[in-house]
């Protein structure tokens, strides 16, 4: 996911000017390797059963927007936790996303309301069932494969969302 929308209404992705050059150079792929070298995102450690995540984090807004955009592969059981500054139905979509991916959104308590698939470079949106606080991706079909539906709950989500 590149783009995080809440469903409905859009919330406001950008408040400046300054904000929007950087976000058409993010959306347009200009800025991306320099970004990411310049500016690694955190990582946490998330537990689903026995599986153990490393998420990258994204708790901004440039980072949620920026999301797994471009990127060509991510390692097994890597993945990105989106942290939304409160609870809202979260929708994702797929635009300059180039793989497969999975996403479980998450309500306060780190548990799983509902996991979607999401196809590469599109924008169908995908969108929580209710409201949430966080969403994970992880590679297409990783949720399916690893045994981990709704319902599931995630350790390690809380915390992550308090740093």
């Amino acid at each position: 996911m590149s783009i995080f929308q809440s469903c409905p209404p859009p919330r406001g992705l950008v408040r400046a000017g300054a904000g929007i050059a950087l976000l058409a150079a993010l959306v347009a792929g200009t800025a991306a390797p320099a970004q990411e070298a310049a500016n690694p995102m955190p990582t946490v450690e998330l537990g689903a059963g026995i599986h153990l995540i490393h998420a990258e984090l994204a708790n901004t807004d440039l980072a949620r927007m920026r999301g797994l955009m471009f990127r060509k592969a991510l390692e097994p059981n890597h993945g990105m936790l989106f942290v939304f500054d409160g609870a809202d139905r979260e929708c994702m979509w797929m635009r300059n996303t180039l793989l497969p991916l999975s996403v479980a959104f998450i309500d306060d308590d780190g548990s799983i309301v509902n996991i979607e698939e999401m196809q590469p470079q599109t924008d169908d949106r995908h969108c929580a069932a209710r409201k949430v606080r966080y969403a994970l991706e992880m590679a297409g079909g990783w949720f399916r494969s690893h045994g981990v539906r709704a319902g599931s709950v995630l350790q390690g989500v809380v915390a992550a969302g308090q740093r």
